[in-house]
C-alpha cells in the first residue's frame, strides 16, 4: 500500500525534540523524507536515527533558524539531496512566561525572533520552490495562547498571534499557486519547555506531542482540492 507522503520532501523545523520531533517521525511513518532542523546536533541524530531505525529516511542538518543565511542553506541543501520541498513546518519555538512589568526585553527579542522572524524566514525560503511545483504545504505552528488571554504570556501570545495573521495572509498570496498554507494551534502540549517551570499545570492532563503530530498529518495529508487552514487542538479538559 503506497503511504500517504510517499514520494514527498518535509523540512521540520524545531525537529529535536517535543514536537517537531513526533511531527518528523509521524511524517516518516508515512513516507516522507524528512529534513530535520534544530540548532542541537546531538538531538537531530538521536532523531535522524529513530526515523532510520523506523525505516524512514530522514536528512539532519544542523540549522539556527535565526539566522537568515542558515535558513536558506537548510533549503538549499535539502533540493540539493532531495530535488523538491513539499511541506514546510515551522516548529522550532521559544517561550518564557511571567508578568510583563516582570520580564526582560531581551526575552521579548528572542520569542519574537524565533517564533516570528524565524518562521516568516523559512515560508520565505521554501516559497519560490513550492510556486515552481505549482504544489506544497505550509504548516505554521501557534498556540491557543494567541486565541486566549492567559496571563502572563503577553509577549508569547503576540508572537504567536503575529504568526497566525502573517499565515492567512500568505495563504491568500500562494493560493493561485497550488500552495496551501496552514495554522496548527494547540493547547498545552508535555514538551521539555515546562522542565523550568515550577508552576507549570499538571503535565498528565496536556497533549502529547504526538496528538500534534497525528493532526499535523491530517493537514499536510488532504488532497490538493482541499485546505485546512486552521486547526485548534485542545486536551480534553480545556486549555489548561
Amino acid at each position: 500500500m503506497t503511504k500517504a507522503l510517499e514520494g514527498k520532501t518535509a523540512i521540520v523545523t524545531g525537529a529535536g525534540r517535543g514536537i517537531g520531533r513526533a511531527i518528523a517521525r509521524a511524517f516518516a511513518a508515512e513516507g516522507a523524507t524528512v529534513v530535520l532542523a534544530s540548532r542541537s546536533r546531538a538531538d537531530l541524530a538521536t532523531v535522524a536515527a529513530e526515523v532510520r531505525e523506523a525505516g524512514g529516511r530522514a536528512l539532519a542538518i544542523p540549522t539556527d533558524v535565526t539566522q537568515d543565511m542558515a535558513v536558506e542553506a537548510l533549503v538549499e541543501q535539502a533540493m540539493s539531496e532531495t530535488n523538491r520541498v513539499d511541506i514546510l513546518v515551522t516548529s522550532a519555538g521559544l517561550a518564557t512566561f511571567g508578568p510583563l512589568a516582570d520580564t526582560k526585553p531581551g526575552d521579548w527579542d528572542a520569542m519574537l525572533t524565533l517564533n516570528l522572524r524565524a518562521a516568516i524566514m523559512c515560508c520565505r525560503a521554501v516559497s519560490p520552490i513550492m510556486i515552481r511545483q505549482h504544489s506544497g504545504t505550509i504548516l505554521n505552528l501557534s498556540s491557543i495562547a494567541s486565541k486566549r488571554a492567559l496571563p502572563g504570556s503577553a509577549v508569547y501570545t503576540a508572537s504567536k498571534a503575529g504568526l497566525d495573521a502573517f499565515s492567512r495572509v500568505l495563504a491568500e498570496e500562494l493560493r493561485p499557486h497550488g500552495v496551501r498554507v496552514g495554522v496548527l494551534v494547540p493547547g498545552a502540549v508535555d514538551t521539555p519547555i515546562w522542565d523550568a517551570m515550577g508552576s507549570a499545570p499538571p503535565r498528565d492532563k496536556m497533549l502529547r506531542p504526538e496528538d500534534v503530530a497525528r493532526a499535523a498529518v491530517l493537514m499536510v495529508t488532504l488532497p490538493p482540492h482541499a485546505s485546512l487552514e486552521e486547526l485548534t487542538l485542545l486536551p480534553a479538559g480545556g486549555i489548561l
